[in-house]
């Protein structure tokens, strides 16, 4: 996984955190240890939104899905938003099944 996020250029928005190709049940753990550590350190710089980098995510599953509205929840709690970038369609599709797409803003792939 990646270190803590920074700064981006834009004050009110941090560097998105990478996520695993397989946000699955056997990454479910320490990704959600880093996507919390990532929205405490948006937080703390004051950021709008916590965002997450989805670019080289293949498979997610069922505890993928909870870390997502766990992470969301906890957002929400302290006034913020989860941005989702780089979202593949085939992810994009199984947000839209699960109707959890309207929870994030999501940034679609090319």
């Amino acid at each position: 996984m990646t270190a803590s996020p920074t700064l981006a250029t834009d004050v009110d928005r941090m560097a998105p955190l990478a996520c695993p190709p397989h946000l699955t049940t056997e990454t479910r753990v320490e990704f959600r240890t880093e996507a919390l550590q990532a929205l405490d350190a948006a937080f703390a710089a004051g950021a709008a939104s916590v965002e997450l980098d989805f670019s080289a995510v293949v498979d997610i599953d069922a505890s993928g899905l909870g870390v997502l509205v766990l992470l969301q929840k906890r957002a929400r709690e302290r006034g913020m938003r989860v941005r989702l970038h780089a979202v593949p369609s085939a992810v994009e599709r199984l947000f839209d099944e699960t109707r959890m797409g309207p929870l994030f803003d999501i940034e679609r792939t090319g």
